[in-house]
């Protein structure tokens, strides 16, 4: 287990999970509540988790599959559970997994 692999990715989670609130209080004209968003921000971490106990991909397109995967498997249960409201905050997810695995593949040598 690498911890700074870990470290990185759930920092970069959390950093993205940010920018996930900020979009989805442009993207809805209701209040979403800070549960919601709370919920929005920690599905973020939990993908950068997720990637940080995955091990290195020897190479880096192997590497951006896998977060494009392990980001949609994580983001599709936040999404599915709010009754399939935003598809842009799943696609979203999608897109962080493949920036999460990037900075890890990059920062972690």
């Amino acid at each position: 287990m690498n911890i700074r692999r870990i470290g990185i990715s759930l920092l970069a989670g959390a950093i993205l999970g940010v920018f996930c609130i900020i979009g989805a209080r442009l993207r809805f004209e209701t209040d979403l509540g800070n549960v919601y968003l709370f919920a929005f921000w920690f599905n973020r971490v939990l993908i950068g988790l997720v990637i940080g106990l995955a091990s290195k991909c020897f190479t880096l397109p192997k590497a951006l599959f896998r977060g494009a995967i392990l980001g949609a498997f994580v983001s599709f249960a936040f999404y599915s559970s709010t009754g399939f409201l935003d598809p842009v905050g799943f696609v979203a997810g999608i897109v962080y997994g493949v920036i999460i695995e990037f900075v890890a593949f990059k920062f972690v040598k």
